[in-house]
């Protein structure tokens, strides 16, 4: 579900405000669950609140029942929205407001810390733990199964489909379960909204994740636009390729049927010297399609530890999944390298760690780029599975003439077009040493208190990004 699709018409106050009518009816209805659930366990009454009080009024609203949830027809909300596109059931519902509660209205749920007085501790089947942090009452799976089935067995196992990894709550990461291991019953595992969601339904918007430990990577923007590219002829057409599956591909996968056949997402190579607008072009097209492009920081991604690599891949994998975002894998010869043949036990896991990756990039649905600087330097068991490769050439004359025209700002006066042509013609640079130039030649006019940049100025720039390379003019 595209959430740029989704409340596109409203304000964000209005839709805040949407969001909040909407979860409080919900809201409103869960308390009344766990009331009656907790009244039949205990034969007396055990929610009383007065936010949500289901004596005062609130199971008389039009479509609001104990036993059934709000009617959401009609209603704009985000939440709504969501519960509608995915067709939830009232299990599913209710399994999803305990889920959110403790980051909405977290005192609903400290009836839950109720200690069973026979054994001087809290009741089993009500499940639950305590966070280091948070104060109140976090709900594991057996919180879940007591609300929904009670001491009903049948329904308790048909509920466990809840939980598999194929439900959506889990596929698309909306609700986490944090299984510790071990002989801890799976059921006694902690659940919560992520992080992405708890903002979702309540701002309509997806928050964009925090670069850490966590989360190794970070979003890549730009200001250029589409037409501030400069590449050659044939390298254009094969970017034409990943442009079209941008648009099409979703039409190719879902209406065409194609998702029998082909396997999910578009991986590509680019490979290329530095500087030449691998980076540039990978965040150019989430901007052209409206699509978050995230840069993975492989020093926090690759270990040198077995089997910490495919841990901290994986934290970014299962962030993007369903999310459509454009994974950019840079200097990509770090994880997805040559390797050489087994040897002793750190080749074979070695091995291991490659065939993780293939895996991985083959169930990713959206666009994979892998850069590097030289397509020799990529393992051919991820080349054989790639749509396009595509190599960013140093720009020859033509393509360097249009990168400096392109490169100075308006306010500044350059030299003739003649006189840069000269220029493109007589140095050998990249898009990204070109840009070092103006910036070094811009600076230097500010610096005289000129609006003037003279070809002094550009050739002392050249001579410095040459030494740079250890080169001479």
């Amino acid at each position: 579900m595209n959430n740029a699709e989704t409340n596109s018409g409203y304000s964000e106050p209005h839709r805040i405000d949407l969001n909040a009518e909407s979860l409080a009816r919900e809201v409103g209805w869960f308390a009344g669950v766990v009331n009656e659930r907790l009244q039949e366990y205990f034969a007396e009454p055990a929610i009383k609140t007065n936010d949500y009080s289901v004596e005062h009024g609130r199971d008389t609203e039009p479509g609001f029942s104990r036993n059934s949830p709000p009617d959401l027809a009609g209603d704009s909300s985000v939440y709504a929205e969501f519960v509608n596109y995915y067709q939830l059931s009232g299990d599913e519902r209710l399994l999803l407001m305990l889920a959110i509660i403790p980051h909405i209205q977290p005192h609903l749920l400290d009836v839950f810390f109720s200690a069973n007085k026979l054994l001087g501790r809290g009741y089993t089947e009500f499940g639950g733990v305590k966070g280091s942090r948070h104060s109140g009452f976090i709900p594991t799976i057996e919180t879940a199964l007591f609300l929904l089935a009670g001491n009903d067995l049948s329904h308790r196992f048909r509920l466990y489909k809840l939980f598999d990894p194929d439900h959506v709550f889990s596929s698309h990461h909306i609700i986490a379960i944090e299984q510790s291991g071990g002989y801890e019953p799976f059921y006694s595992s902690p659940i919560h909204l992520t992080e992405e969601y708890v903002d979702y339904f309540t701002t309509g918007i997806f928050r964009h994740p925090q670069f850490s430990m966590e989360f190794p990577a970070k979003r890549l923007t730009t200001g250029m636009n589409w037409a501030d590219l400069v590449v050659d002829e044939f390298t254009a057409a094969q970017l034409d390729e990943l442009r079209i599956w941008l648009q099409h591909g979703r039409t190719l996968y879902e209406e065409w049927g194609m998702n029998t056949k082909l396997k999910p997402g578009y991986k590509a190579l680019f490979h290329g010297a530095p500087g030449t607008g691998k980076t540039l072009t990978a965040a150019l097209l989430g901007k052209l399609f409206n699509l978050d492009v995230y840069r993975i920081d492989l020093s926090m991604v690759v270990s040198k530890y077995i089997g910490e690599t495919e841990k901290n891949l994986e934290k970014v994998f299962k962030k993007a999944e369903n999310k459509n975002w454009i994974l950019f894998f840079d200097e990509a010869d770090a994880l997805f390298g040559k390797r050489t043949g087994i040897s002793d036990s750190h080749d074979k896991f070695a091995n291991q760690e490659i065939s993780y990756l293939l895996q991985r990039l083959e169930d990713y649905s959206g666009l994979v780029i892998l850069a590097s600087n030289m397509r020799s330097n990529v393992d051919e068991a991820f080349t054989r599975r790639l749509q396009s490769i595509i190599h960013f050439q140093k720009p020859q004359p033509r393509e360097r003439f249009q990168l400096w025209i392109n490169a100075f700002s308006k306010a500044c006066t350059t030299p003739a077009p003649e006189e840069m042509m000269r220029i493109a013609q007589q140095y050998e640079l990249t898009g990204g040493s070109i840009m070092n130039v103006v910036q070094y030649a811009s600076l230097q006019a500010l610096n005289r208190n000129e609006k003037q940049i003279t070809i002094e100025d550009l050739q002392q720039g050249i001579k410095k990004e040459f030494r740079k390379e250890g080169k001479t003019v």
